[in-house]
C-alpha cells in the first residue's frame, strides 16, 4: 500500500489555517470601528495563524498532489483541529476568554456548529469577538475543508477524496460532475441565503451587527446569538422570530433540493421523501407541543425568559412551539422559550427530537431524516420476510432500491451512535453532571445541538462543567459533527497498517 503523503496534508493544513487567519483580519475592523482593547488580540490572532499557514505550506511542497481516502480522512480531521487551535487565538490573546479550557470548549463548539456556550454575559463581549464567534459557525457550516475544494485547482491539487470524507449525510449529492464546481455552488447558495436573511433581519428590526450575526449562526444551523437570552430578546418582534424559522428550516434541508428550489424545479424538492418526512414532521410535531402549551400551560409561565404575547395566546404558542422544534430538529439550538419550563410530555418529545437531525446534504447535525427513512424501512421489511422468508424485497428510497451496503452502512452508523451516546453519559456523570445533566450534555454534544436538559437547559450554559467535562464535549462535537466514522477510523489499528 501506497505510505501516506504527509507533505499533502501538511499542505493542506497550512491552506486550511490561511482561510481562517483571512476570516480573522474580517473580525478585526469590528473592534476597531468600536474602539475595543481587543481588536489587538484578534489582530495579533490573524498574524499568528497566517505565519502558522505559511510555514505549513511553503515548506511542504508534496511530490504528488493526489489524495488517497487516509489522506482524506486524515486532512479532514486534523483539519478541524487546526481550525480549533488556532480559532481560540482570538478568544485567548484578547483577554476575553483567558482559559483555555473555556477558549477550546467555545471555539469548537462553534465550529461544530453546536452552541453550547461557557460565556455567562455575552452582551458584554467585545463586537469583534462576537462577530469571531459567529464567523466559526458560519465557516464549519458548511465545512472550510469544502470551501478549500473550490480553489484547489488553482493550486494543482485535487479534492474528491475531501468531499467525500467532509460532506454531510450518508451520501454526497453533486449538483455537477466536476467536485470543485459542486464546493463552489454550495457556497454561491450558502452566501446568497446569508445575505438574503441578514437584509430581511435588518429590515425586522434588528440591527444591522445582530442581523449578521444571527444569519451567519442560522444558515450554518450554529445557535451563537449576541443576546444574552439568544432570540427569546426579539419576543417582541415576532416577525424576527418567523424569518428565522424560515431559514431554519431552509439550512436544515438537503442544499441540493435548495438549488434546484432556486432554479425554479419546485417539484423535484416535493418528490424527495426525506423533505416530505423532515417537513411535516417539523410541522406534526410543532401541532402537537402548541396543543399542550395553549391547553395546560400559562404563556405568561412556560418559559422564564421574558415572553410576551404579541398577537395573543394562541399565536404566541405556534410561534414558540414551530420555533423550538425547527431550532432542535435543525440542531441549531437557538431559544425563544425555555422548553424545559413547558409540560413533562413537552421536554420528553424535545428530548426525542435530539435524535433526529435535519436532512442529509444540509448544515444540519445529528443522525439526519435520511438514516430514520431507511432504518424505518428495513425494519418494516423484516416483518415482511418473517412471514415470506423466500421473497427477496429490498429497501426502497424515493422509487429505487437501496444498496444493501447502505443500509448496513445507516444500521451501524446508528447503533455506533447510541452506543456512543449511552457510554459518554456514563462518563459525563463520572466527571460530575447528576444524570439527567449527563443526558442532555452527551446527547446535545454529539448531536451538535447546544441546548439541552438538566444543568445544561436552554437557559443554561455549560461554565459549570469540569475542564475534564468540557474536553469530553468537546470531543463529541468533533466526531458528531464529522458523522462519527471519518474521525473514530483513525483509532483503528489496520487504518494505520502498510499492508
Amino acid at each position: 500500500m501506497t505510505p501516506l503523503n504527509t507533505k499533502i496534508i501538511f499542505r493542506f493544513l497550512g491552506i486550511t489555517a490561511i482561510l481562517n487567519s483571512f476570516f480573522m483580519f474580517i473580525a478585526y475592523p469590528f473592534s476597531v470601528y468600536n474602539n475595543e482593547k481587543a481588536k489587538w488580540g484578534i489582530l495579533g490572532a490573524g498574524i499568528v495563524t497566517l505565519i502558522i499557514g505559511l510555514l505549513l505550506y511553503l515548506f511542504n511542497k508534496p511530490k504528488s498532489t493526489y489524495i488517497h481516502k487516509k489522506e482524506g480522512y486524515l486532512i479532514v480531521t486534523l483539519g478541524w483541529l487546526i481550525l480549533s487551535f488556532t480559532g481560540m487565538l482570538p478568544y485567548l490573546l484578547s483577554g476575553t476568554i483567558p482559559d483555555i479550557n473555556n477558549a477550546f470548549f467555545e471555539t469548537i463548539s462553534g465550529y461544530s456548529t453546536t452552541g453550547s456556550s461557557i460565556l455567562t454575559d455575552i452582551e458584554s463581549m467585545p463586537k469583534g469577538i462576537l462577530f469571531w464567534r459567529s464567523a466559526t459557525h458560519w465557516i464549519g457550516g458548511m465545512g472550510i475543508i469544502v470551501l478549500t475544494i473550490a480553489i484547489l485547482p488553482l493550486l494543482g491539487i485535487g479534492g474528491m477524496q475531501l468531499f467525500m470524507a467532509e460532506a454531510p449525510g450518508p451520501s454526497a449529492d453533486k449538483l455537477h460532475p466536476r467536485i470543485t464546481d459542486t464546493a463552489k455552488r454550495l457556497y454561491l447558495i450558502y452566501v446568497t441565503l446569508t445575505f438574503a436573511q441578514f437584509l430581511l433581519l435588518k429590515v425586522a428590526g434588528m440591527t444591522w451587527f445582530d442581523a449578521i450575526n444571527h444569519a451567519m449562526a442560522t444558515m450554518s444551523t450554529g445557535g451563537f446569538s449576541t443576546k444574552n437570552n439568544s432570540v427569546a430578546f426579539y419576543n417582541n418582534l415576532p416577525f424576527v422570530q418567523y424569518i428565522i424559522i424560515f431559514f431554519m428550516l431552509v439550512a436544515g434541508t438537503n442544499f441540493v433540493l435548495t438549488y434546484f428550489a432556486l432554479k425554479g424545479k419546485i417539484q423535484k424538492v416535493f418528490q424527495s421523501e426525506e423533505f416530505k418526512y423532515y417537513l411535516f414532521g417539523i410541522i406534526i410535531v410543532a401541532s402537537i407541543i402548541t396543543s399542550v402549551v395553549y391547553i395546560y400551560q400559562d404563556p405568561n409561565l412556560h418559559t422564564t425568559i421574558a415572553h410576551p404575547m404579541v398577537f395573543g395566546k394562541l399565536e404566541s404558542a405556534i410561534r414558540h412551539s414551530l420555533f423550538m422544534v425547527t431550532s432542535v430538529v435543525t440542531t441549531t439550538g437557538f431559544v425563544s422559550a425555555d422548553f424545559t419550563m413547558w409540560h413533562f410530555f413537552a421536554t420528553g418529545i424535545f428530548f426525542a427530537l435530539f435524535f433526529t437531525g435535519g436532512s442529509a446534504g444540509s448544515t444540519s447535525g445529528g443522525v439526519k431524516v435520511v438514516r430514520h427513512i431507511v432504518m424505518l424501512k428495513n425494519s418494516f421489511l423484516e416483518f415482511k420476510k418473517a412471514l415470506h422468508p423466500n421473497a427477496i424485497i429490498p429497501v426502497r428510497y424515493d422509487g429505487k432500491a437501496v444498496n444493501k451496503t447502505i443500509v448496513f452502512n445507516i444500521l451501524s452508523f446508528f447503533i455506533i451512535y447510541m452506543l456512543i451516546f449511552v457510554l459518554a453519559s456514563v462518563i459525563l456523570t463520572f466527571l460530575g453532571l447528576d444524570f439527567v445533566s449527563a443526558l442532555g450534555a452527551a446527547a446535545s454534544s454529539l448531536g451538535n445541538i447546544g441546548p439541552a436538559i438538566g444543568s445544561v437547559s436552554p437557559v443554561d450554559n455549560y461554565a459549570h462543567l469540569s475542564n475534564a467535562a468540557k474536553w469530553f464535549c468537546s470531543f463529541l462535537m468533533l466526531i458528531g459533527r464529522l458523522e462519527l466514522f471519518t474521525v473514530l477510523i483513525l483509532f483503528t489499528p489496520f487504518f494505520w497498517r502498510k499492508n
